[in-house]
């Protein structure tokens, strides 16, 4: 089986629709338009509890498509913000990526592994236990073994990012990679064809937005911005455990939320569209 692991942002949305358009064509009988895209035996959007709210209108978005194509569509309930809020401080928490600095002055940033335990994991419970229908202690069997594919929706620019899959019923596929699109590539592909404006998916907070994204959560989402000052007065206020001797900050800046200043937030990630620059949602 064929799987979409879709974040929601402008590159797994654009693998979903291009499946879509391919499963539509395959109706008509005519030629599949991306050769390097199948048609998605599951497509899995992960809710990780606090995303922008362009997200959620991108993941209804992609919903109707595949319901009007044919491709079965999941949200999984992923509680990473529920898990951080209620345990950091208190016991062990998933690893997030956040800018450390010591007491020294080292600059340093903590593990990325939060993906991999609240999506792809989750993705893969989720595949094991109600798509093939394992019981629990159940051996995997042979027909499984790195059978299945797992698709992500990482972009050209993004090549670095594509590893082996170490689950052992998955090879993981990279698509965008191979077809050589780029992330302005996918926002105009999903615009043209679809007339939908998509911006990244990443949860509220996510340490590798920019300061501006913080600022736009400040002017435009004010309970967006609440909760995410919230998550980082957690980081100022408790020690994770086990303890270390660095602070802890969701700004790359190393500042809090709230002392960010104007200067700090002209950093916008933007490409170009039409002759315009379009801010991706970093």
């Amino acid at each position: 089986m064929k799987i979409l692991s879709c974040g929601a942002g402008m590159q797994s949305t654009a693998l979903a629709l291009m499946s879509c358009e391919n499963s539509f064509a395959k109706e008509k009988k005519l030629p599949i338009p991306y050769p390097a895209v199948p048609i998605y035996d599951l497509v899995v959007f992960c809710d990780l509890g606090l995303e922008p709210p362009w997200v959620k209108r991108q993941v209804e978005f992609i919903r109707k498509a595949c319901e009007s194509a044919g491709i079965p569509f999941k949200v999984l309930d992923s509680p990473l913000y529920k898990d951080f809020m209620k345990n950091f401080g208190e016991r062990r928490t998933i690893s997030i990526p956040w800018w450390t600095l010591g007491e020294d002055g080292h600059k340093s940033r903590m593990p990325r592994n939060c993906t991999i335990d609240y999506k792809v994991e989750m993705i893969s419970k989720f595949f094991r236990w109600e798509v093939l229908g394992y019981k629990k202690g159940q051996r995997l069997r042979d027909e499984d073994k790195k059978a299945h594919e797992m698709h992500m929706g990482f972009s050209a620019e993004e090549a670095r990012r594509c590893k082996e899959s170490p689950n052992p019923m998955f090879i993981n596929k990279f698509p965008l990679v191979e077809m050589g699109l780029v992330r302005a590539d996918n926002y105009a592909y999903i615009k043209d064809v679809w007339g939908l404006e998509t911006r990244a998916s990443a949860c509220t907070f996510c340490p590798f937005h920019k300061n501006y994204f913080f600022q736009y959560l400040k002017k435009n989402l004010p309970e967006e911005y609440r909760r995410l000052v919230e998550v980082d007065e957690l980081l100022r206020d408790k020690n994770p455990k086990p303890p270390m001797d660095s602070d802890l900050f969701i700004s790359r800046s190393r500042k809090r939320i709230k002392e960010l200043t104007p200067e700090d937030c002209c950093d916008a990630e933007c490409f170009e569209y039409h002759g315009r620059q379009v801010w991706n949602g970093f």
